[in-house]
């Protein structure tokens, strides 16, 4: 998964940058403000995950649409 952030000021991304530090998450700056940059570099991401995700599925690696509808009943249960 991706997010985008485009912070307000200098100070900002500096507190943003040390949390994503912190929790050892990956993630890229100093992405060009440009908006043609800016969707390359997502849609490229998109892809990246939707080709994964095909990979996964293609192997099996998934949980079907019944299983998810009793999780949620067996939720709805203990609520």
């Amino acid at each position: 998964m991706s997010i985008f952030v485009n912070t307000k000021n200098e100070q900002e991304e500096k507190v943003l940058i040390a949390f994503l530090d912190s929790l050892d998450y990956k993630y890229q700056s100093g992405i060009n403000d440009d908006p043609s940059v800016v969707e390359t570099v997502f849609l490229n991401q998109y892809n990246e995950e939707i080709d994964q995700a095909d990979k996964e599925i293609e192997a099996g690696n998934f949980i079907s649409h019944e299983d998810v509808e009793q999780l949620f009943e067996k939720r709805r249960k203990v609520i």
